[in-house]
């Protein structure tokens, strides 16, 4: 009994940054849900509509709109990191490779080929299609996913648009000319420059600045000129 209480508290603790997180997005996403609800029965009722129930609202396209352009701009920020951090290096910044490693690395470096050890992922060390496929998957699926979150903004933000044209008696739109007006653009440019904002400030303040335990952060008495180390 004793040994199954503690493997339940080790996959807590060995797990604990994936659940905490994931276990935040639920209740930020619940969040989101009530006060979008609230917000566009308000919008429905200035413009002399009726209400719609809570359940009719987490099926719509406003909700599906909001919620699917704040998850493309999060794929495309880490798409963009997986993929730049290769080639692109910043002195002093624990979120850069130290400067003489820009590139793919040799495959002794990344443990490929015949370079690959033991416990190495199976296709590591295949030489073959596989292990070029796996050398990239990381930044692929996160291009994938970018991809498939953007294409699904463009299909319920048409929809949401074309409500609203609707609504003021206005013909709907296509999808090609919906992705064409401003109203798509402003959605997805305004979460770009936020996400981009974002990890160009980590990246220079990390040079400067510490969290002891992180990562993320360099150890505390790293010189700033420190590059490619974590705490």
């Amino acid at each position: 009994m004793t040994g199954s209480r503690e493997k339940h508290r080790g996959f807590w603790r060995e797990n604990s940054l994936t659940l905490a997180f994931g276990i935040a997005f639920l209740v930020v996403l619940a969040g989101q849900a009530i006060a979008g609800h609230a917000e566009f029965n308000e919008q429905m009722t200035v413009d002399g509509l009726q209400p719609i129930t809570f359940a009719d609202y987490l099926a719509s396209s406003d909700f599906a709109v909001d919620v699917t352009e704040n998850w493309q701009s999060e794929f495309l920020q880490f798409f963009l990191y997986v993929f730049g951090t290769v080639y692109l290096v910043q002195r002093g910044s624990p979120e850069s490779k130290e400067i003489h490693k820009a590139g793919v690395e040799s495959e002794q470096e990344q443990r490929m080929g015949e370079h690959a050890r033991p416990d190495s992922p199976r296709w590591a060390g295949t030489g073959d299609w596989r292990q070029s496929l796996y050398a990239r998957s990381l930044g692929t699926v996160m291009g994938v996913l970018f991809a498939l979150s953007w294409l699904a903004q463009s299909v319920t933000g048409t929809a949401a648009y074309n409500d609203q044209q609707l609504r003021r008696l206005e013909n709907p739109v296509s999808w090609a000319d919906y992705v064409a007006t401003p109203d798509f653009w402003n959605r997805t440019l305004q979460n770009w420059q936020s996400e981009l904002l974002a990890v160009a400030a980590m990246v220079v303040l990390s040079i400067y600045l510490r969290q002891r335990g992180s990562p993320e952060s360099k150890p505390v008495g790293a010189a700033h000129a420190a590059t490619g180390i974590e705490g």
